[in-house]
């Protein structure tokens, strides 16, 4: 049998022989924290940070501020290998880690990744991800899987468009680029959001389309969903829902089936997202922060109805029962780049 502690050796020093990705060497591992940092102070409290311009006093703040997310752990992390992101010129830009162990279905766990500010919108953290597949496929593992926090919308909504599929969401959003996956995207017509993914042949197929009905979610499968292969089955409705989800749409069939969601609290159907994300933002006010999304909580008929949450700008406002809602602006497709 095969030892997949050694493909992801192999696969490591892979990504540690390329031009894109640097070991992070001896000596590092401080300023590799600060950009760790820096990363979570944008995602969790939404303001940006120069990481090499971290003083003490600074550093400390932010951590306390950030609590026990913000915490620095000891001992050199070793059950992960960290690697600076470069530029065209050669110089740091971003941060990636990648565990020493499989995960899933034995593949590369990533992490921290991140890019500086004045170094995004040139592709280096979308150049990184596919060194890391490449890095994994090419030892023979099915790509990679990581997690995104609920809360952190800019980065959920990048790896949708990078093509990552939702796998599940026990503990935060996981997703995973896999050989056994084709490319997906989401279009809308009609008022509804179709899921397509592609195929040789016949190019975008739809296989799944998400309405409304007054209030609910209706959600129609197509014939070719029906003779889909197992994994895109069981991971194309997952998908679909974190797209409604971002979108501010539905997630929920009626009242029934609300009265189920846990059984899908790790994944599968999208009410058992819309059970995980108030999860997510519950536990976000419990640590004295205000959940900024455009997810709607679920209220039954007859339920007082609550302030609505704040929205991101561009996000859709709630419609009331009528014609399809217009376009969403921030549903670009994972084709994008």
């Amino acid at each position: 049998m095969r030892s997949w502690d050694a493909a992801v050796e192999r696969a490591q020093d892979r990504l540690g022989a390329g031009t894109r990705l640097r070991a992070c060497l001896a000596g590092e591992e401080r300023r590799f924290a600060l950009w760790d940092l820096a990363s979570l102070v944008e995602g969790e409290l939404g303001e940006l940070v120069d990481p090499d311009g971290l003083a003490p006093p600074v550093e400390r703040g932010w951590r306390e501020r950030l609590g026990e997310s913000g915490r620095e752990w000891p001992g050199g992390e070793l059950y992960r290998r960290r690697y600076w992101i470069l530029d065209e010129r050669g110089a740091v830009a971003g941060t990636v880690a990648v565990d020493n162990w499989t995960k899933g279905p034995s593949q590369l766990a990533v992490s921290s990744l991140y890019v500086r500010p004045g170094a995004r919108g040139r592709g280096l953290a979308a150049a990184a991800l596919d060194e890391v597949y490449g890095a994994a496929t090419a030892e023979g593992l099915p790509g990679f899987q990581l997690e995104a926090h609920w809360s952190w919308q800019s980065a959920v909504r990048y790896y949708l468009r990078r093509g990552l599929w939702v796998v599940g969401w026990k503990r935060s959003i996981s997703l995973a680029r896999m050989p056994q996956l084709p490319l997906h995207r989401v279009r809308e017509e009609d008022g509804r959001l179709l899921l397509l993914v592609a195929d040789r042949a016949r190019g975008w197929v739809p296989i799944l389309a998400a309405g409304r009905e007054g209030r609910w979610l209706r959600l129609d499968e197509t014939a070719d969903y029906r003779g889909c292969d197992g994994w895109v089955h069981e991971y194309a409705r997952s998908t679909l829902a974190l797209y409604l989800a971002l979108a501010g749409r539905p997630l929920v069939r009626g009242p029934q089936w609300w009265a189920e969601a846990w059984r899908w609290s790790d994944a599968g159907e999208p009410e058992g997202l819309a059970y995980k994300i108030e999860e997510f933002e519950q536990a976000a006010r419990t640590a004295g922060r205000t959940p900024v999304s455009p997810y709607r909580p679920v209220r039954l008929p007859g339920q007082e109805r609550e302030p609505e949450p704040k929205c991101e700008p561009g996000c859709e406002p709630e419609r009331k029962p009528g014609p399809g809602p217009a376009a969403s602006p921030q549903l670009a497709d994972s084709g994008d780049g």
